[in-house]
């Protein structure tokens, strides 16, 4: 069956597109018809035809920074629950991080990962291992993961921590035109650390993780990508393209900004429970299990420095690091916590209320920073509203209000600060791959 989404506010930032608008697809999932402003798109008899009034049909959502645990931690989540969480959170892809049990680092991995991911209702696309089991040691395959498809590499959860090694991982990601993306984090000053170092942690009696771990690392891997673009070193490689995931200081903001304005191709995202709380809601929460995450919920002026760094278009995505996690490791003393959260069903709602709602930004920012912005830092192809190409959108509805409650998680795993938060602006659906969910 065709559908029209007739007098939505249709928002694509990969074509500078915001205008009220009328879309018709077909039956094949392909964008047949689209009109402008007032005009409305023709229906025919066998065409289901939805008011999309008051709401917005943007360019489908892509979460860069997601764990599914799959395979090996099952009872976590998996592929399939975890595309549940993203199409209820109104995502139409999301990249999956490779810290499984094994450690996605070789094609036998990325293989299983896309025989799994094939007949999902959302894709999958799949950052590999920056070196052999993430241990910093030996680096993984990167020409074999290519040709599987990977765009994208990471340790993930730990940073690589010797200077050479990480000289190597640019020098041979350089020449795959590989995106290189570092948990910033030095370990020899986080080691044993549960939450942000500072008075909260005194009054807690938890060991904390001091703000500088991040900065630390990133600032060496700046100069170690400034080294190598000025001494064109003999095989002469390409700029490494260099993510920061889960950007939480001001420090690492600042450095990011001075390698932007060097030219340097240099990007970082945040996730929305650093930009929406800080230490101080650990430290006051009953169930600390469930704000104990990596890095950790910072300071006040750190979530503030993130605000502006969202505002002044420094910070270019938002991911939301789903990290499920069983109960029984997180209903436990924070000290023995795992760390992470789930995100995948309130990064929107959290965006729109937090960050739209107050006038940070506006909603065509964060449709760039959920949608376009994420794409194009992966190597993917930007969506495109124009007659042929394929239907790939997210509705939303920037009025409704609604509260995140258990019946609603769709996600494994029920580990998250939000539970019983009240939102206003909601994701409502999603059309890919030529099915239509939500707006029921």
């Amino acid at each position: 069956m065709n559908i029209i989404f007739q007098n939505a506010r249709l928002i694509n930032p990969a074509q500078n597109l915001d205008m009220r608008g009328s879309i018709k697809v077909s039956e094949t999932g392909v964008i047949d018809t689209i009109a402008f402003d007032e005009d409305t798109v023709p229906s025919g008899p066998n065409d289901r035809v939805i008011d999309m009034s008051g709401k917005v049909v943007a360019s489908g959502f892509f979460d860069m920074h997601c764990h599914l645990r799959e395979p090996g931690q099952e009872y976590k989540e998996t592929l399939e629950t975890g595309s549940r969480a993203a199409i209820a959170g109104g995502f139409t892809g999301v990249a999956v991080m490779p810290n499984t049990k094994p450690v996605i680092d070789s094609p036998l991995g990325a293989a299983f990962i896309k025989h799994n991911a094939k007949d999902l209702p959302i894709d999958i696309e799949i950052v590999a291992a920056m070196t052999e089991e993430s241990k910093g040691e030996k680096l993984s395959p990167y020409g074999k993961l290519c040709s599987y498809g990977i765009k994208a590499i990471s340790d993930d959860g730990t940073a690589v921590q010797t200077s050479r090694m990480m000289r190597l991982v640019f020098e041979y990601a350089a020449s795959f035109d590989l995106l290189v993306i570092q948990h910033c984090e030095d370990t020899s000053l986080s080691s044993g650390g549960i939450m942000n170092e500072g008075s909260y942690s005194s009054l807690l009696g938890l060991k904390g993780i001091p703000d500088v771990a991040e900065v630390i690392t990133l600032a060496r891997d700046i100069n170690l990508i400034e080294y190598l673009q000025k001494h064109k070193l003999n095989p002469p490689i390409a700029s490494p393209k260099y993510h920061v995931p889960h950007i939480s200081t001001a420090g690492a903001l600042h450095l990011v900004r001075q390698a932007k304005a060097k030219g340097m191709q240099v990007t970082c995202e945040v996730t929305p429970h650093h930009f929406t709380l800080t230490e101080q809601d650990l430290y006051e929460a009953d169930d600390k299990g469930n704000y104990i995450m990596k890095p950790p919920l910072c300071s006040r002026e750190n979530r503030d420095a993130i605000l502006e760094g969202l505002i002044d278009g420094t910070i270019d995505a938002i991911a939301c690091d789903h990290a499920p996690h069983a109960r029984h490791e997180k209903e436990c003393s924070a000290d023995q916590s795992a760390f992470g959260i789930i995100g995948l069903e309130t990064s929107v709602g959290l965006t729109l209320s937090e960050l739209v709602h107050t006038q940070k930004i506006t909603i065509y920012r964060a449709i760039e920073l959920l949608s376009s912005n994420p794409r194009k830092i992966m190597g993917l192809s930007p969506i495109l509203f124009e007659p042929g190409s394929q239907a790939n959108f997210t509705f939303i509805d920037p009025e409704e209000t609604w509260t995140y409650t258990e019946d609603l998680v769709r996600s494994k795993s029920r580990n998250t600060p939000f539970l019983n938060r009240t939102m206003k602006g909601r994701a409502v659906g999603i059309y890919h791959k030529g099915v239509l969910h939500g707006l029921e």
